[in-house]
């Protein structure tokens, strides 16, 4: 199926939105009226920018408060079409895209509006024009789709057709099955938006949130499946209003666009309800195994510093690159990479962002497919030379251009220590009982939020979880988890539009988003911290209000309560599970560790985030000018 987007999704010039949108892969776009008003030349330019890009004219929109007027209103209405007619020609394009009417003088009537559309669609086939009739959600006399269909069908014109928008059905709540009994082939259009579940008024939810396919909570393939019932198969376009975007980059907004209708028909095809019997292009999601290594990229001065912070979270020395400046650590199954290498990717991450995490490597259960996965995603691959009998392990870019490694358990890249490293077991008894990584948390600028979401849920099998607002003293830190369904994996994004919060001042002192912090699970979280604080590693201190208030909130023993005071340890209960948690300090102002422990519990402790903030805010050093 062909795609294609609507100008105003996108930031920028006209001239700008037009070579994003070729360069995402696009066939073609909607030239949206404010676009054409606002650009300094006629509308051949226009068309010829369009052809020159290798694009169709899809559409020019919208052609507003036209059907059911009173006159004189009714006779301005037709003027104004007949030149919105001379501007199409012009531009190349033979749809013209009319959504119902929300004026307020509007008279409304079903054979009214059937009969301003027939005789409209008598002007445009004079013309070899084409006219789409729209069902807005706020529309005032018609806002459902099966009304529009109604209007569209009583018309009776081969140059009038209908066109339809996810967001105007699912927004309303219009059953989508309604769909299958449009004849396909009076359809002329279909735009595809997604959307978060918020109670507001549709308009300002229209006008504002929309997004891109797979970065919302609209149930789009369900929309699809529906579709195809029809036997439509023309155009599926994107028209998106979201402040967001309006401020983003426009190729990484129309790439972000491309990847959702990817996504979202790879799930269409793979949907037991696959009424064309499409087959999927590309391999299926991968699942996610749990985390192989995290990488961190360091000089020679910080690496010693590092060796004794993970020392005194019981991580040993474990072996040595083979022909890199890289070390293993390790503690049971949990293997952290230090790289301090003067050649390669890492040494690059660490001159531009310093200390830091500069990789993650997933254990998933196709490596070959995730990358299949990720060039039909636009995700991009990366590759750097290897040495003679070294590992070549697949990656494509991260979070704030890090890397994201894919090993499996089986095979050639289930074995790269003993490839590529000489092994010891050097301290191998000496870990405080940290058993696996529990989660990652990344930071990135409120703008990436959004693609990261989509890429990580299109590329992998990776559920999301509802987004959450965390209390910063700073201000408010939006925060969206993403895990595997068996919980072997799972990811915290955190972003903020504040520039005080913790998520953002990470930001300005890493020069990017990254990966913030790293969890570790135990199965008893004060031997951990006993041994811990043995190892002269002393947790996050949390103050005494803190227990005071839980003493109360939970209602728990008293020398529970005592245990968490004496060793910092915070404390959530969600009535089917309890979650026990500590933090480090943060190491060279870039990173800090968390240990957890979870007892039937799937969350992240978000009411716990609010004490650990201040706590951390408390601890920082004061801020520094930011490195040249």
């Amino acid at each position: 199926m062909k795609t294609s987007i609507a100008t105003v999704s996108l930031s920028g010039d006209l001239e700008e939105k037009l070579a994003a949108i070729a360069a995402a892969g696009f066939d073609g776009v909607e030239i949206f009226e404010n676009d054409f008003l606002s650009f300094d030349g006629g509308p051949r330019d226009v068309g010829r920018m369009v052809q020159d890009l290798g694009l169709a004219c899809v559409a020019f929109q919208p052609f507003r408060d036209f059907e059911g007027m009173p006159e004189p209103q009714r006779a301005r209405g037709f003027a104004r079409a007949e030149r919105k007619f001379d501007v199409m020609e012009e531009l190349g394009t033979k749809l013209l895209l009319v959504c119902s009417n929300v004026s307020p003088v509007a008279l409304g009537g079903i054979d009214r509006a059937a009969d301003d559309l027939r005789e409209l669609g008598d002007r445009a086939a004079r013309r070899g024009l084409t006219i789409g009739y729209e069902a807005l959600a706020w529309g005032r006399h018609v806002s459902d789709h099966r009304d529009a269909w109604e209007i569209v069908r009583r018309a009776d014109h081969p140059n009038v057709g209908l066109i339809l928008d996810t967001y105007h059905t699912i927004a309303r709540g219009v059953p989508v099955e309604s769909i299958r009994s449009i004849p396909g082939d009076r359809i002329v259009l279909v735009q595809v938006a997604d959307a978060p579940k918020l109670d507001m008024d549709l308009l300002q939810l229209s006008r504002h949130f929309r997004c891109m396919p797979g970065q919302g909570d609209y149930p789009l393939a369900g929309f699809m499946q529906a579709l195809d019932a029809t036997g439509y198969d023309g155009m599926l376009s994107l028209e998106i209003f979201n402040d967001q975007f309006r401020a983003g980059s426009p190729r990484q907004t129309a790439a972000d666009g491309k990847r959702g209708l990817v996504f979202l028909m790879d799930q269409v095809a793979r949907s037991p309800d696959n009424p064309r019997r499409r087959k999927p292009t590309m391999p299926p999601r991968p699942a996610a195994l749990g985390v192989e290594f995290i990488e961190f990229a360091v000089d020679e001065d910080t690496a010693e510093q590092l060796r004794g912070f993970l020392g005194g979270l019981g991580f040993h020395h474990a072996g040595s690159h083979r022909s890199k400046s890289v070390e293993l650590w390790r503690q049971g199954p949990v293997n952290l990479v230090i790289n301090t290498d003067k050649e390669g990717f890492a040494h690059s991450s660490y001159i531009v962002h310093g200390p830091s995490v500069c990789a993650v490597a997933l254990r998933v259960t196709d490596v070959e497919g995730a990358m299949a996965r990720a060039g039909q995603l636009l995700v991009p691959s990366f590759a750097q030379a290897v040495g003679s009998g070294e590992l070549e392990i697949p990656a494509v870019r991260g979070v704030g251009g890090s890397l994201i490694y894919f090993v499996e358990p089986k095979g050639p890249l289930a074995d790269i220590w003993s490839v590529d490293f000489e092994l010891t077991d050097e301290g191998a008894n000496g870990g405080i009982g940290l058993e696996r990584i529990d989660h990652l948390a990344q930071s990135m600028s409120y703008e990436e939020m959004l693609t990261w979401v989509l890429t990580y849920t299109a590329l992998l099998d990776f559920e999301k979880e509802p987004q959450v607002d965390i209390t910063d003293p700073g201000g408010l830190v939006r925060s969206q988890a993403l895990h595997a369904p068996d919980g072997t994996v799972r990811l915290v994004l955190n972003s903020s539009q504040s520039a005080k919060t913790q998520s953002a001042r990470f930001l300005t002192e890493f020069f990017g988003s990254g990966t913030q912090h790293i969890a570790f699970e135990t199965r008893d979280i004060f031997a951990t911290v006993r041994a811990m604080k043995a190892n002269g590693q002393a947790p996050l201190p949390i103050p005494d209000n803190y227990y005071d208030d839980i003493d109360v909130r939970f209602g728990l023993d008293p020398a529970l309560v005592a245990e968490l005071r004496d060793h910092d340890v915070l404390y959530d209960n969600d009535g089917a599970g309890e979650y026990f948690q500590i933090y480090t300090r943060t190491f060279a102002d870039r990173f800090f560790f968390e240990i957890v422990q979870r007892r039937d519990y799937t969350g992240f402790g978000a009411a716990n985030a609010p004490v650990r903030l201040a706590a951390q805010a408390r601890s920082a050093p004061e801020p520094t000018m930011p490195r040249r």
